[in-house]
């Protein structure tokens, strides 16, 4: 939902940055993969208790996800550097709120387990449309310039990022808080399908 606005604010500085990066022969898959692995060190601090320096690391992680595309356009983009950075931001959120089942599982395992599935849901929807937008030739650039087709919701890349922020700064919440956002990223998967019902309930055309 913030996702929008967000990027009309950071994205002049990521496009700068990535134009520098990508002269001196940095690869966006290059950035791609370090953010990943940075995101998985936070994941490993966080199960340590190590929560400042995670949080520190998961917004290094996350600039460099929006960094991998400004440098690919300015140098050259792939399918391939489009589908390891979806493939790689799945790793990424995953990995944190395992960091915190792994950091009390006793009291975190079960929010930590439904949180985990209701991003693979909302991440299935998403795919899914993403696929179908794509055999039907859509298009849109309401995120961007993205290599697959990017539908909104409320809860998106931005909001995430803050849930994850409330974990590390204040994780005794991490249960009551992963509950609440499993059900918005349910309700999100859920108004996903009925978009879909809308846009792609005619019979596919045979030719």
């Amino acid at each position: 939902m913030l996702d929008g606005a967000a990027r009309k604010l950071i994205q002049p500085g990521l496009d700068r940055s990535g134009t520098w990066l990508a002269a001196r022969g940095v690869r966006a898959d290059h950035v791609t993969v370090a953010a990943c692995l940075i995101g998985l060190v936070a994941a490993g601090l966080i199960a340590s208790g190590e929560m400042v320096a995670a949080l520190v690391l998961i917004i290094i992680s996350r600039i460099g996800d929006g960094l991998d595309g400004s440098v690919a356009r300015a140098s050259s983009r792939t399918d391939f550097g489009g589908y390891l950075d979806i493939t790689l931001d799945f790793v990424f959120y995953g990995a944190i709120p395992l960091g915190f089942v792994l950091y009390d599982p006793a009291t975190n395992g079960l929010a930590g387990a439904a949180l985990i599935f209701s991003f693979y849901v909302n991440g299935a929807s998403f795919l899914a449309y993403a696929i179908v937008a794509e055999k039907r030739g859509l298009s849109t650039d309401a995120r961007g310039v993205k290599s697959i087709y990017f539908t909104t919701g409320l809860a998106e890349a931005s909001e995430t990022f803050f849930v994850f922020g409330v974990f590390c700064l204040w994780p005794g919440w991490f249960a009551p808080v992963a509950w609440v956002f499993a059900a918005i990223c349910l309700y999100t998967a859920l108004s996903r399908i009925m978009q879909a019902r809308a846009v792609f309930a005619e019979p596919v055309s045979e030719t």
